[in-house]
């Protein structure tokens, strides 16, 4: 929890005790639907806390914004985002239902009132979204395949609205689609700790 402080130092109580409680709340849940690897679950502020807050360095979501995670496993993205932007709107989707049981329960369980759940594919989600989010879900000429007809044409943020990925390793191949639409960010320019220094944050406007 400490290293959450260290990045973010104006976190209200609340949202600290929130933060706090991710940790047992995980690791229970984890002993009955494994969400995170076993042997990781101990780096779960590090490896999956901070580096979903990355999207929070990026950028600061307007009250009401709109997001949709894509592929939320757990809760991540999402549940970090949600507890850091209590004014903005989640919805995070999982086409496995026992990982969107994980998130809505650790949800519930702090209290967020700004997070609801789908358990489904995104090619069959309708509803429009300001931004999309994701985690290492796919590559990312295919989720923009199924995730363009969801995104808003109304702007609320300073940044237009569109894609933003969490991802790890060599993106040549895989941003060369876009040529210079997308923009991607290494984490370590953020955070200083050695798991982000193969991180990066894939920016595509819709």
């Amino acid at each position: 929890m400490n290293i959450i402080e260290k990045y973010f130092t104006s976190l209200s109580n609340k949202q600290k005790v929130q933060f706090d409680a991710l940790f047992d709340l995980y690791s229970d849940w984890n002993s009955k639907i494994n969400v995170i690897s076993r042997k990781d679950i101990d780096n779960l502020y590090l490896h999956h806390v901070l580096h979903s807050l990355a999207i929070a360095k990026y950028i600061r979501f307007q009250p009401q914004t709109s997001i949709i995670d894509v592929g939320t496993g757990g809760g991540f993205p999402g549940v970090p985002l949600a507890i850091f932007f209590p004014e903005v709107n989640f919805l995070l989707l999982d086409s496995i239902g026992k990982k969107v049981r994980v998130a809505r329960e650790v949800s519930q369980a702090i209290g967020l009132q700004n997070v609801d759940f789908v358990h489904s594919r995104m090619e069959d989600e309708k509803r429009k979204f300001d931004f999309v989010v994701s985690r290492a879900v796919m590559p990312l000429p295919d989720l923009v395949k199924i995730v363009r007809k969801n995104i808003s044409s109304e702007q609320k943020n300073a940044l237009p609205n569109g894609i933003i990925c969490l991802k790890g390793g060599d993106l040549t191949a895989e941003l060369s689609p876009f040529k210079n639409k997308a923009e991607s960010f290494p984490l370590n320019k953020y955070f200083s700790e050695p798991f982000f220094e193969t991180k990066k944050l894939v920016y595509l406007p819709g």
